[in-house]
């Protein structure tokens, strides 16, 4: 099933956004303001992880989607990847169960085929676990890029399809995350401002939140100043303020 775009017809919308997608940054530097090695501050960023799938979950939000690998992060010093690798792996084995239980549905998007045989065994094994919950879908972003999905998308479509028109109902099922709609809030902790290639399709239309918080202290109440944040927001979606209130007028007549 795809949703609608927000380019094509106004989503549906609400007080509480159906879609949260998040950019976790800070744990490096969370680390050294404790005096510690940057893998300490992985590890503390799980804990949020956690913490923030079941805020999540308690408000009503039906997906979260989070950007733990991004396609330039191999980049960085190769020991730093080769733990950041150990650390997801484990992750995901240790958590599923418990994703399972909560009725939460783990997807991971990205191109996995770079990762060694063991994370795509624990990624496919979450995956078929949860396949039927009905809960929260919780997507991982892993070896993902915006750039990325929008031409894999592409290639599938003219590979199928070669002689249809490109648009986008005809591009939106190739998309990494065809499953969710576009989401309400980006939220990126950590104190910088951009979306670093993060769902550059999917973010045409969303609200954009930046907090200094550093992700290892992001918990339940900065997930609640975010969203209070995002209620004060005018979602005009190319109309006018003077339209919106008309609607809101028609709704009540």
């Amino acid at each position: 099933m795809t949703h609608p775009s927000s380019t094509q017809e106004v989503p549906a919308h609400g007080d509480v956004p159906q879609h949260v997608a998040i950019i976790m940054d800070g744990n490096g530097r969370w680390a050294k303001r404790q005096h510690l090695p940057r893998i300490a501050g992985h590890r503390r960023g799980v804990e949020s992880v956690r913490a923030t799938v079941r805020a999540c979950a308690q408000r009503g939000i039906r997906f979260l989607t989070l950007f733990a690998f991004s396609s330039e992060n191999w980049r960085r010093p190769a020991e730093e990847v080769q733990l950041l690798m150990q650390l997801f792996q484990v992750a995901l084995t240790s958590e599923v169960e418990k994703l399972h239980k909560n009725g939460v549905r783990l997807k991971v998007v990205g191109d996995t085929r770079r990762f060694d045989v063991g994370i795509r065994r624990a990624i496919e094994k979450g995956e078929r676990l949860t396949a039927a919950n009905k809960g929260l879908t919780l997507t991982i972003a892993a070896n993902y890029g915006g750039r990325w999905d929008i031409l894999q998308a592409l290639n599938k479509l003219v590979k199928d399809h070669p002689e249809a028109a490109i648009d986008e109902e005809a591009l939106a099922p190739y998309l990494a995350i065809n499953y969710a709609p576009e989401p309400d809030l980006f939220i990126r902790t950590g104190g910088e401002q951009r979306i670093s290639n993060f769902l550059l399709w999917q973010l045409a239309y969303s609200e954009l939140y930046f907090t200094e918080t550093l992700w290892p202290d992001f918990d339940a109440a900065a997930l609640d100043e975010a969203i209070a944040s995002y209620r004060n927001r005018e979602r005009r979606f190319g109309r006018t303020s003077e339209q919106l209130l008309a609607a809101k007028r028609a709704e009540v007549a």
